[in-house]
C-alpha cells in the first residue's frame, strides 16, 4: 500500500507549511524565486534544508492513519510515496514508525502525477499496488494501481476513478465552505462597530451622511480584519496546534488548505483597498491594517508592548470613525477610550494565561509566565476604575451641560460601564473568557442589556426629562 503525504495522509502540504515556516525569517522570502527558477524539485529542497517542522504538531487524517494501521496489521506493506522534499519525507517516517519504505523527491525529480506513477511501477510492477491519494494528478497513478483509497475528493470524482480500479474506500472531506468562513472568523468584526461610536456620542443620530460613510468603512476594516487574521493564522500555525483552543482553527487542524489561504491573502487586501479607495478612506484602513500587522508579525510576543499596541488598534478604530464621519474624537472619549481598551487588552491576555495554566502549560509565544497573571490582573483592573472616572469628570463637564438637555442622566452611563467591566473581570477570574472580551460580550445578554440601557439613558439625556419631572 503506497500512501501519498500531502493533503492525504497529512490534512495539510508541507510545501506551504515550509512557506508558512519561512513568514517568520523574511530574509528567506527574497530567496524563494531563486530557488523556484531551478524547478520545483530543487525550490522544495532548498526551502525543506533552511526549515524545520514540527511532525508531532502536523494535523495528520486520523481516518488514513487508522487505514493504514489496519493494513499492516494485515501484513501488507506500507510505503510513504511522496511529492514532498525527502528529507520532511524522512521526519514523517520517523515520527509515524509505520513505513517500510520512502518514495520522495530528491531535489533533482520531482514525484509527482505521471513521474510518481513510472517510480512505483517501476518498483513494484503495474497493479501490483494499491494507492491512497487526494488529487486529479494521482489519477495517473490509480491507472496503474490494483485498487485505490480516495481521500478528500467528491463523489462523483471517485466514481470515475471507480470505473478503472477498484476503490477500497473513500474518505470524503468536510465543507470548505464552512472552514473558510470560520477562518475569516466574521464574528470578529463586531469590534469594528466602533467607528460609530463617534456618531453616537456627538449626539448626531440623524446625520446620515456619516452613518453612510461609517458603514462603508466598517466593511473596508472588516475585510481587512479577515485578511490579518488569515495571515495571523498562516505565520502561528505551529503556536496554534499546541494551544488547548486555537489548534482547532481551520489552518491549524487542516480543515482549509493552506494552499488557498496563501491566496485569500492578496485577494482579500485587494477587495479591502478597492473599498477603502472607493468610499476614500484608504488611509484610515492602512492606518488599521499596519498597526495590526506590525502586532501580528512580532510585537504581540512582548510583553505590555502587545498590551498597549492591542489597546491603539481599537483606538484606531475610534479615530478612524470620527474622521470619516466628520464628528472629531474629543479629548474626553479619547481618554475614557485608551484606558478602556487597555483593560480589555489585559482582560484578553489574562484569560489566555488562566487557561493555559489550566492545561499545564507555559505561553511561549506572548512572553508572559503564569506568575504575571495577578499583576495583568491589577494593571487591567485600576485601569477599568480610571475610564469610569474619565467618563464621570467628563459627565459634568461644560461639554455635557451644552450638549445635553438633562445631562444627569448620563451619570447611569458610569454606573452601567463600570458595572459591564467589573462583570468582565469577574468572569475572567472565573474562566469564562476564553478569547476576546468583546467576542465574549457580543455573545453575553448582560452586555447587550447594558449597551440597550447606556443607549437609553443618552436618548432621555437629550429629552427634558429631568426637567418633566422635577417638582
Amino acid at each position: 500500500m503506497c500512501v501519498d503525504l500531502d493533503g492525504t495522509l497529512l490534512r495539510s502540504d508541507s510545501l506551504y507549511e515550509c512557506l508558512a515556516a519561512a513568514l517568520r525569517r523574511p530574509w528567506l522570502l527574497l530567496r524563494l524565486p531563486l530557488w523556484l527558477l531551478r524547478g520545483k524539485a530543487s525550490f522544495k529542497a532548498e526551502i525543506s534544508k533552511r526549515v524545520t517542522l514540527n511532525s508531532a504538531a502536523l494535523p495528520f487524517h486520523n481516518g488514513v492513519l487508522q487505514l493504514l494501521h489496519n493494513a499492516r496489521g494485515n501484513g501488507r506493506k506500507i510505503v510513504l510515496a511522496t511529492g514532498a522534499d525527502r528529507k520532511i519525507a524522512m521526519q514523517t517516517a520517523t515520527h509515524l514508525a509505520i513505513f517500510d519504505e520512502v518514495i520522495a523527491s530528491d531535489g533533482v525529480h520531482n514525484l509527482s502525477g505521471e513521474g510518481k506513477a513510472e517510480v512505483l511501477r517501476a518498483r513494484f510492477g503495474a497493479y501490483r499496488f494499491s494507492y491512497v491519494g487526494n488529487a486529479r494528478s494521482d489519477i495517473a497513478i490509480w491507472r496503474s494501481a490494483s485498487s485505490a483509497v480516495i481521500v478528500g475528493m467528491s463523489r462523483r470524482q471517485a466514481n470515475r476513478i471507480a470505473a478503472f480500479t477498484s476503490v477500497e474506500a473513500h474518505l470524503p472531506r468536510g465543507s470548505r465552505i464552512r472552514s473558510f468562513i470560520r477562518l475569516l472568523r466574521p464574528y470578529q468584526w463586531c469590534k469594528n462597530l466602533l467607528v460609530f461610536v463617534p456618531i453616537v456620542t456627538a449626539n448626531a443620530l440623524s446625520d446620515r451622511t456619516a452613518w453612510i460613510r461609517c458603514a462603508g468603512l466598517f466593511v473596508a476594516l472588516s475585510l481587512m480584519a479577515s485578511v490579518l487574521y488569515v495571515f495571523n493564522d498562516i505565520v502561528d500555525l505551529e503556536s496554534d496546534r499546541l494551544h488547548p483552543i486555537k489548534r482547532k482553527r481551520p489552518l491549524a487542524s487542516g480543515d482549509f488548505p493552506l494552499s488557498l489561504s496563501f491566496g485569500a491573502v492578496p485577494v482579500g487586501l485587494a477587495a479591502a483597498i478597492a473599498i477603502a479607495v472607493a468610499l476614500k478612506v484608504l488611509p484610515e484602513v492602512l492606518l488599521y491594517g499596519i498597526a495590526s500587522f506590525v502586532y501580528s508579525i512580532g510585537l504581540k510576543r512582548f510583553p505590555l508592548v502587545d498590551l498597549f499596541l492591542l489597546a491603539a488598534i481599537y483606538s484606531v478604530r475610534l479615530l478612524a470613525g470620527g474622521v470619516v464621519s466628520g464628528h472629531f474624537v474629543s479629548f474626553w472619549l479619547f481618554s475614557f477610550s485608551c484606558f478602556l481598551f487597555f483593560s480589555l487588552a489585559t482582560i484578553k491576555r489574562v484569560s489566555e494565561l488562566l487557561l493555559l495554566q489550566e492545561q499545564a502549560r507555559v505561553n511561549s509565544s506572548r512572553g508572559y509566565r503564569p506568575g504575571d497573571i495577578f499583576t495583568l490582573q491589577a494593571m487591567g483592573i485600576s485601569s477599568s476604575f480610571v475610564s469610569c472616572l474619565v467618563l464621570a469628570l467628563y459627565v459634568q463637564s461644560p461639554t455635557v451641560t451644552q450638549n445635553y438637555r438633562s445631562p444627569e442622566l448620563l451619570w447611569a452611563q458610569v454606573v452601567l460601564i463600570l458595572f459591564w467591566q467589573c462583570r468582565l473581570w469577574l468572569s475572567t477570574i472565573r474562566g469564562h473568557i476564553h478569547d476576546d472580551p468583546i467576542v465574549f460580550a457580543g455573545k453575553d445578554w448582560v452586555s447587550w442589556l447594558v449597551a440597550v440601557l447606556i443607549l437609553l439613558a443618552m436618548l432621555l439625556a437629550n429629552s427634558n426629562l429631568s426637567k418633566l419631572v422635577s417638582p
